[in-house]
């Protein structure tokens, strides 16, 4: 019982630190787009800086599994350096996540964090999508129903968005839900790949995060060049960055990593828990710092939202054990009347 104890604890621990992890993001980085004092810095090369982060964490993770600096040295050589292919073949969802990314800085300077938390979870449906044709996988009735419920709360949301009123800046919601839809397929299609190219062979998650992290940072700083290369030449990599700027930085690299130690230790029930205790923080947090006005559309459609989230997670029934629990009983009854 005891060691049972523990693993709940700590699974209420991952979770915890999830949901927190996924509503300080939001509402910290819509803070520092909208309503910080200062110079706005540039989101490219926040993007830029969180794949170099996740990298040196990545690089951590697998010097502790490895073990010794030697076996890291020549995990690293085999993998990266004799390993081209590889490069090439995860470069493929580092492009996308790069795009992913850089949409959720535009989405958030133009919706409130709420809004966006609550249309995010479209990534659902989408990941659900892929997952059926990259993966030749099949999803239950109940998810189905499910997916078209949460589409049904999004689209409610998305009717009569929320206002915040403490925001000045000019915001375009239009751009802002192109921004996430952008954002949501990126998301489901570069978490599918990713998934496939692990289950492809026995290579250490870590060393995957590496090859993958390192094809970021080349595709991230083309986009800095391409974007925003003569302001950066001119003002500096680092210009318009604050404590808090820092803050969403951190929250962005250690919460990408973060999430394969949920996938691996918790279940899909917990995690539309967390998925929707996020939202109530955001919530919570928009009408506090941005004065966030609650409609009714808002509240029906992040409620159906929640709702689907709890539904699409739950289990599948398994009726082939089911129907030979049937086939079963049918015999001992034939064989009784016998």
């Amino acid at each position: 019982m005891g060691s049972e104890d523990v693993s709940v604890v700590f699974k209420l621990y991952c979770l915890t630190v999830m949901t927190l992890v996924a509503a300080t993001y939001t509402v910290a980085l819509r803070y520092t787009r909208t309503i910080s004092s200062g110079d706005l810095y540039f989101s490219t090369t926040a993007v830029c800086a969180t794949e170099v982060i996740k990298l040196i964490l990545s690089l951590g993770m697998l010097a502790n599994e490895t073990g010794t600096a030697t076996r890291l040295k020549n995990a690293i050589v085999e993998h990266v350096f004799h390993s081209p292919k590889e490069l090439l073949k995860l470069s493929v969802p580092s492009v996308v996540y790069a795009v992913q990314n850089n949409m959720a800085f535009i989405a958030l300077s133009n919706l409130d964090a709420a809004v966006y938390q609550v249309t995010y979870q479209l990534k659902i449906p989408c990941t659900a999508l892929c997952t059926v044709l990259m993966l030749n996988r099949s999803l239950s009735r109940l998810q189905w129903f499910s997916v078209f419920m949460l589409c049904a709360g999004v689209t409610l949301v998305q009717w009569k968005p929320a206002e915040a009123t403490k925001v000045q800046i000019e915001q375009n919601p239009f751009i802002g839900f192109i921004a996430i839809a952008i954002a949501v397929l990126c998301s489901g299609f570069a978490g599918v790949y990713f998934e496939k190219v692990l289950k492809s062979s026995d290579t250490s998650l870590w060393v995957r995060n590496i090859q993958m992290y390192l094809s970021g940072i080349v595709v991230t700083l083309m986009g800095v060049y391409m974007n925003d290369g003569e302001q950066v030449l001119d003002k500096g990599f680092f210009f318009g960055y604050t404590p808090w700027v820092c803050f969403v930085v951190l929250l962005a690299s250690v919460g990408g990593l973060y999430t394969s130690v949920v996938v691996k230790y918790t279940d899909n029930i917990m995690k539309g828990f967390s998925a929707a205790a996020a939202i109530v923080l955001s919530t919570v947090a928009s009408v506090i710092l941005f004065g966030l006005l609650i409609t009714i559309a808002f509240a029906s459609g992040a409620i159906l939202v929640c709702v689907s989230i709890y539904l699409y997670g739950l289990p599948k029934q398994d009726t082939s054990k089911l129907s030979r629990q049937d086939s079963d009983k049918e015999s001992k009854q034939k064989l009784v009347s016998v």
